[in-house]
């Protein structure tokens, strides 16, 4: 692959499209390509003036919205390293993440910065209110006076204007580290993944041959958390570098906002979880199907009611999109199934964190059922199987999308490359004659939350086995939400006084204590009790697949 710096086609990007909307918060303001390269303008001019230097972290933990990406843009193209969070992470969590990327800069929603404390988070130098970019701390009276005096230093900075010549992006190079993203929000799992600018640069270059009609003015809405290199990349870095007008959902995005915001944006392309188009399906369309069901059995009327499915389903989201493309998790075999059939103009794709995200794709209209695609652009996938056809084995990725390693973590790293430099996805497949992936299983236990968030079980987990007489749990996703699987410590609380039912009441009624410790995505609608231990491997793991539920 030969590389480009990202950061340039960034400064030519704004230069072409200057006049042009960029970023808007949904039913908000809006701002065009040259306010954004004006805020990204000061912003740096902050950054120089408090020391920030060329490699150092800058965190940003807020909601999606237009200032999110001007504060990540602002960052990466000065040659700082943005360290985006999920914004729903608990206090103690984000106190963590900061201190472990070691960032100097921390971008914040005012809500958010309620439950957070300077004190915490010692290495940073200035914290910053996302909305307004006004300081929240500073560390000493000097790095105050920094943004007091910003608009004049700007104004000396530039006395003629500013304009589009004025651009002078932070040149990268194809190694060099661009991005920490997290995979996680706990101490105890956190991995900070270290992305180069290559593998954000093959991404942006597999969005421009996989979708060629999305440039200069297309639309395209952000409902996916910004945090996450799914919805960063394919909602956010790739529209900018080609004039697109990104449109942030500001709010939790449920169906009923999504499909407000489709009816009056018209996206030219939806990136989505599974779990998005099976709620729009079981709320929409199952009703129609299930009393229509008769004539579904009939040839001609069948091809008639389909045809009028695909065309609501087609209105629903918009009517003006190139595909649907879906990622993050399992897709439904009977939603899936039923689109296939009427021919809804949707893609299952792969990807990962750790490849910036992606690793397999084909568009709808190559797309075979049950699969994710094939290797995307600039990527290899092999299947360490003796017979990667039939049998399934561990999918393995090798090209420019991949990571440099997890952020101070060398076990991990090493970990999870073979001796041959393969990254170890720790996902299991098969691959078709015509090189078409297909899952058959995630050994890597994540969850997709209700907006696309990433949810490990481990870490509910953690927070359960530290209730007395919980021998071990299981957190599993049920009916799109989750329940914890529970062996009690029956023989103890026999001890202590307590009887089965007793038992299962003390830590029933814990459940609330242990909602407060997790995120909101995260939470725990009920326990279920087991009268023996789990199945286990020889190393005493649980057998986790044999608790799943479809």
């Amino acid at each position: 692959m030969e590389f480009h710096s990202l950061n340039k086609m960034y400064e030519q990007s704004f230069r072409e499209n200057w006049d042009r909307p960029a970023l808007s918060n949904y039913q908000g303001v809006t701002l065009k390509y040259s306010d954004v390269a004006r805020r990204i303008a000061k912003l740096q001019i902050a950054f120089e003036q408090c020391g920030l230097k060329r490699g150092d972290k800058v965190a940003i933990c807020s909601r999606n919205q237009a200032n999110w990406g001007v504060s990540f843009l602002a960052a990466m193209t000065y040659g700082a390293v943005p360290v985006p969070i999920l914004h729903e992470f608990k206090p103690g969590n984000i106190h963590y993440l900061v201190n472990h990327s070691e960032a100097k800069v921390l971008f914040v929603d005012e809500v958010i910065w309620e439950g957070l404390s300077a004190e915490e988070m010692p290495d940073l130098q200035v914290i910053v209110q996302i909305n307004t970019f006004k300081f929240l701390y500073s560390k000493t009276e000097a790095l105050a006076q920094v943004r007091e005096h910003l608009n004049e230093s700007f104004g000396h900075r530039y006395p003629n204007n500013f304009g589009p010549d004025d651009l002078n992006y932070y040149e990268d190079s194809a190694d060099e580290l661009a991005v920490i993203n997290y995979t996680s929000g706990t101490s105890g799992f956190s991995k900070g993944v270290m992305i180069p600018y290559r593998a954000l640069y093959s991404n942006v270059m597999f969005s421009r041959d996989a979708e060629p009609h999305i440039g200069k003015g297309s639309e395209v809405v952000a409902m996916l958390p910004s945090a996450h290199m799914y919805g960063m990349m394919f909602e956010f870095l790739f529209e900018m570098t080609v004039g697109a007008h990104v449109h942030f959902l500001t709010r939790v995005p449920s169906p009923k906002i999504i499909m407000q915001a489709f009816a009056e944006i018209h996206p030219c392309i939806i990136i989505a979880v599974p779990l998005i188009i099976e709620k729009i399906y079981k709320s929409k369309l199952k009703p129609i199907l299930d009393k229509n069901r008769l004539f579904f059995k009939i040839p001609i009327l069948d091809k008639v009611l389909e045809k009028k499915v695909k065309t609501e389903l087609m209105a629903s989201f918009g009517c003006n999109f190139e595909e649907v493309i879906l990622g993050g998790a399992a897709f439904n075999p009977e939603v899936e199934a039923f689109f296939h059939k009427i021919g809804f103009p949707y893609t299952v794709g792969y990807g990962m964190t750790e490849c910036a995200p992606i690793i397999a794709y084909a568009h709808w209209d190559k797309a075979k059922l049950g699969s994710c695609g094939k290797a995307a652009m600039n990527m290899e996938i092999r299947i360490d199987s003796s017979d990667p056809y039939n049998v399934p084995g561990e999918v393995q990725v090798k090209g420019a999308n991949v990571f440099l390693g997890y952020y101070k973590n060398e076990e991990a790293t090493k970990n999870s490359f073979t001796d041959d430099g393969w990254f170890r996805t720790g996902d299991m497949g098969v691959l078709d004659r015509d090189g078409y992936l297909y899952l058959r299983g995630r050994s890597k236990c994540m969850i997709l939350g209700p907006s696309g968030q990433n949810i490990y079980p481990e870490e509910l987990e953690a927070v359960i086995n530290n209730l007395t007489y919980v021998v071990d749990s299981l957190v599993i996703e049920d009916d799109g939400g989750l329940i914890a699987l529970i062996y009690p410590d029956y023989h103890q609380g026999m001890i202590d006084g307590l009887d089965r039912e007793a038992l299962e009441k003390r830590l029933s009624d814990a459940l609330p204590e242990i909602n407060k410790e997790i995120p909101n995505y995260a939470k725990i609608k009920k326990m279920e009790f087991l009268p023996e231990d789990f199945e286990r491997t020889p190393k005493r793991s649980i057998k986790r697949y044999l608790y799943q539920r479809k």
